[in-house]
C-alpha cells in the first residue's frame, strides 16, 4: 500500500462517523477525484466500505465511506498462524488426534465434492476425474499414474494419484500425522459423497522425491 493511500485509510479510520469524499480530501490535502481514486480502491480491496445516498441537488450522488470492522491496518493476515494454534490444540488429543484429523478432512472433502443426482450411479472414470478437478482446484497438482506391472490386477486402472504439490507444506512437515490426515479424508469424503466404486486406501507422503502418493483400490474393491 503507498504512502498516500496508508494516509487516507488512516483519515477514514479515525473519523467517528462516515466521511465523505470532500472531507477526506481536505483533511489529505489533495484533489477530491484524487481522494476518491484512493478510497474507490480501499473499497475494492475489501478494507472500506461505501454507502450511497440520495444526491442533494445536480452532481454525483453522495457517497460515505467507513472503515470496515476489523481492519484496523492494512491488509496483512496471519492465516498460517492460525492454523498453527489448531493443529497444536488438536494435536493435545493425543492418540486420537490423527482420526480427528481425517474426520474433518472427510467432512470437508464431501462438502467440496460436487453432489451426484438421487439414485444416479457414478462411474469410475467419472469419480476419478472429479477427484483430480477436485485437488487440482486445492493445488495439489495431482497426476494419475500406474505403478504396478502391466498384466497384474487391472493394469488400466490408475493404482496411485501422485499429489506433486502440497498446499500445506509449512503446515505438513512439522506436523505431518495430522495435515496428511487431513489430505487423505479430503479425497475419502469426497468419493464417498459421489457413492464412488473408487476408494483410496492410504496416503504416503513424499513416498517419492517431491511428491506423496495416494494409493487407490481398484474399482469396486
Amino acid at each position: 500500500m503507498s504512502e498516500r493511500r496508508e494516509q487516507i485509510l488512516e483519515i477514514v479510520q479515525q473519523a467517528l462517523e462516515p466521511v465523505e469524499v470532500g472531507e477526506v480530501a481536505r483533511a489529505a490535502g489533495i484533489h477530491p477525484n484524487t481522494a476518491r481514486f484512493h478510497l474507490d480502491a480501499l473499497v475494492a480491496d475489501g478494507v472500506l466500505d461505501c454507502a450511497t445516498g440520495a444526491p442533494a441537488g445536480r452532481g454525483r450522488p453522495r457517497h460515505t465511506y467507513r472503515a470496515r470492522p476489523g481492519q484496523a491496518r492494512g491488509t496483512a493476515r496471519r492465516y498460517q498462524l492460525l492454523a498453527e494454534i489448531l493443529l497444536s490444540h488438536l494435536e493435545l488429543r493425543g492418540e486420537d488426534a490423527a482420526d480427528e484429523a481425517t474426520t474433518a478432512g472427510r467432512a470437508w472433502g464431501a462438502y467440496l465434492a460436487p453432489r451426484p443426482a438421487p439414485a444416479r450411479a457414478v462411474r469410475p472414470d467419472a469419480a476419478l476425474t472429479q477427484l483430480l478437478t477436485m485437488l487440482g482446484d486445492l493445488d495439489f497438482a495431482p497426476e494419475p499414474v500406474h505403478t504396478r506391472p502391466d498384466g497384474v490386477d487391472t493394469a488400466d486402472w490408475p493404482d496411485v494419484v501422485r499429489l506433486r504439490h502440497c498446499p500445506f507444506l509449512e503446515l505438513a512437515v512439522p506436523q505431518r500425522d495430522l495435515v496428511c490426515r487431513v489430505h487423505l479424508g479430503l479425497m475419502q469424503g469426497a468419493l464417498a459423497e459421489l457413492k464412488a466404486p473408487v476408494s483410496v486406501t492410504s496416503l504416503v507422503p513424499f513416498e517419492e522425491p517431491g511428491a506423496c502418493l495416494a494409493h487407490l483400490a481398484p474399482p469396486g474393491r
